[in-house]
């Protein structure tokens, strides 16, 4: 989660939300890691989460990353919850939860939806205040 937190840092300091994601591979190895980048690249689904995937799959030379864990500073959301299942990752680990747009149980208990064909193993609320506090002290300092 340390790894996922400094490239949250790293996003916040480009000026976008703060929230990063390393992909993990099954060998323990650091396979990806990435920042929101939505705003800088003008592309609405360049959320950390989506990055990372695509960058192992690039780096892998297959869109299927089995047996990998992504370790995420927030909950991701639907968008990147269908990501994650047509990659066949194997687990996912998150920080702080996200009320709004949670797909992880905050607003919907995506991997436990019937109709998908891979399950995910999922681990919430690891680091929670911390990765909690990087977006807190993010939306306090541009409201003020």
């Amino acid at each position: 989660m340390d790894l996922a937190i400094t490239e949250a840092r790293r996003g916040a300091g480009l000026g976008e939300v703060p929230v990063g994601a390393v992909l993990v591979g099954p060998d323990g190895a650091i396979m990806a890691k990435a920042c929101n980048a939505p705003i800088s690249e003008n592309d609405p689904t360049a959320h950390a989460e989506v990055r990372a995937l695509r960058a192992a799959a690039a780096a892998l030379g297959n869109y299927r990353l089995p047996g990998t864990t992504l370790v995420v500073t927030l909950e991701p959301c639907v968008m990147c919850l269908g990501a994650l299942v047509h990659a066949r990752v194997e687990s996912v680990v998150f920080g702080a939860p996200d009320p709004k747009t949670g797909a992880f149980g905050s607003q919907l208990d995506g991997p436990a939806l019937p109709f998908f064909n891979h399950r995910l193993k999922v681990l919430g609320g690891v680091r929670a205040e911390a990765c909690g506090a990087l977006l807190r002290d993010f939306f306090r300092a541009r409201r003020d």
